[in-house]
């Protein structure tokens, strides 16, 4: 039996009322369930780490499946963008806490279940007290500097971590920290470079992989608490939704780990500066952009000032939106072209948000440029503040 199942059915099972008994009633004639299955879910302590994507089909299976109680931790709004995947909230809810729009949801759906609601970052400060308090965490981040803390916190807590992440087609999820199998430090040892690995945000997902990913997690979680089945422990699940295939791949736990493996890892620590978004002590800093906001470039477009504006994201994006006299030079393809550009003349970058556009500036920099200049919040800026009437993506 798994240490989350053991935790579950070491804590005193509750009885079932008569209406709960109906309620879960298909759970109850299934034999690997019962009615002492359903019990040890009624104990079970989830915790959610993010009410977004992943948490959005977790929270809401693992409330229609009778988890007694469910953390949430999360300190975002209801954003109009995120609604094509993040099923956990409504269009009413747009601009209002997650936290709330997520607790009135699966209060909806089930009644009987507990919501504990953390409306604030999971950070070194605060990640063991909150974890200690739950059998399992669901890991349902974006990032990384979040997916290690909360390896890391459940390594030392010794909780288990359910994990699962997404991007554009594809998706993973496994099972991490548990007493015998590897843990996400295992899997993958540094993080990659910060901006390497584009964001949702940037990058796209496809609206219904985090319905399927975080399903699995959501089953994966209840079969360690009822102790049933064959988990993801050990096995890192390979999800390509475009072509809807499925692998595996073995994971073994890496003895010179310094979570799992040697435990040289006692605390907490800072991970932003692990994840190289801020410098460590004694690192070179390197050298703010130039940035032109989008008022001052629509001023000096209408001045008649002869810049030279680029935008580097793909053609598709161009198709949804583009600023007036800028020319595609996709990010990828941005090296081949830095010999034909002016020296002489400013050179004005952008893209969505301004990360893509902040690589290509320092691409041009290194080759020794000096009028270079970075576009403040790229063309989401520009709608807000100088065309209303530019669609936002």
């Amino acid at each position: 039996m798994t240490a989350a199942a053991e935790i579950a059915v070491a804590r005193e099972l509750p009885e079932l009322t008569n209406d709960e008994v109906l309620r879960y009633s298909r759970h109850l004639i299934l034999p690997e369930v019962g009615l002492t299955g359903q019990r040890k879910l009624r104990a079970a302590r989830v915790l959610l780490v993010g009410a977004g994507g992943l948490g959005s089909p977790a929270a809401l299976y693992l409330a229609a499946a009778g988890i007694g109680t469910i953390g949430l931790v999360d300190f975002d709004v209801v954003d109009v963008t995120n609604l094509q995947r993040q099923v956990l909230h409504g269009t009413r809810w747009v601009g209002r806490p997650k936290i709330a729009s997520a607790a009135d949801r699966i209060g909806d759906l089930n009644p009987h279940v507990e919501v504990v609601p953390y409306e604030t970052p999971l950070t070194s400060a605060n990640a063991l007290e909150i974890i200690r308090e739950y059998d399992l965490v669901v890991d349902g981040t974006d990032n990384f500097q979040t997916r290690y803390l909360v390896n890391d916190a459940c390594v030392l807590t010794g909780k288990p971590n359910v994990y699962g992440s997404i991007f554009r087609f594809d998706g993973q999820a496994s099972i991490f920290a548990t007493a015998d199998g590897p843990c996400y430090r295992c899997l993958f040892k540094e993080p990659p470079p910060p901006g390497l690995v584009p964001s949702c945000a940037e990058g796209g997902v496809l609206g219904v992989l985090p319905g399927l990913v975080g399903t699995i997690q959501a089953t994966e979680a209840i079969k360690l608490i009822l102790g049933i089945g064959e988990t993801l422990v050990g096995r890192l699940l390979l999800v390509d939704a475009l072509a809807m295939r499925f692998r595996q791949v073995k994971l073994r736990k890496d003895p010179s780990c310094p979570a799992c493996g040697t435990r040289e890892l006692k605390t907490l620590i800072d991970y932003e500066q692990f994840c190289g978004l801020t410098p460590a002590p004694g690192a070179a800093v390197e050298a703010p952009l130039a940035e032109l906001s989008p008022r001052e470039l629509a001023a000096r477009q209408l001045a008649g000032d002869a810049l030279v504006l680029i935008d580097v994201r793909e053609p598709h994006e161009w198709e949804i939106a583009r600023i007036p006299g800028a020319q595609l030079v996709p990010l990828g393809g941005f090296g081949e072209v830095i010999a034909t550009l002016p020296r002489d003349r400013d050179v004005v970058l952008h893209c969505k948000g301004g990360v893509r556009s902040a690589k290509a500036a320092r691409q041009l920099l290194a080759a020794g440029f000096t009028r270079v200049w970075n576009l403040t919040g790229g063309i989401l800026q520009w709608a807000d503040d100088v065309d209303p009437t530019m669609p936002k993506y």
